[in-house]
């Protein structure tokens, strides 16, 4: 398993999300929006702390308006949590390392 957060479009989004074996964190992000330039080293930071069973991946909204639209992202930083199919769960804004955190516990702690 590969280390680090993945970018990816809407056309690798099956690939790399849908068909993943593992849960995997989308991080919805914009070059415009200030917020998301501090979630990026969080980001990292969960990509290592929960790299045996998570996946992350990032997702770039202006350029993929397919998947912003399938997972009904209004805002950006936005995260949804995918495992399979099935949205296992979602937040919009910037988050603290604390919560972010606490977010994948309790939505990994399951697997």
């Amino acid at each position: 398993m590969s280390e680090g957060v993945i970018t990816i479009t809407d056309n690798e989004f099956e690939s790399e999300v849908l068909q993943s074996e593992q849960p995997v964190l989308v991080y919805f992000w914009a070059s415009w929006c200030g917020p998301c330039k501090l979630m990026s080293p969080l980001i990292n930071l969960a990509a290592t702390k929960y790299s045996d069973r998570l996946k992350i991946v990032k997702m770039e909204v202006d350029p993929n308006p397919t998947t912003v639209k399938n997972y009904q992202v209004e805002g950006v930083p936005a995260f949804r949590l995918v495992q399979g199919e099935k949205l296992l769960a979602s937040t919009e804004g910037a988050i603290g390392k604390d919560r972010l955190l606490q977010f994948l516990d309790e939505h990994l702690s399951n697997n």
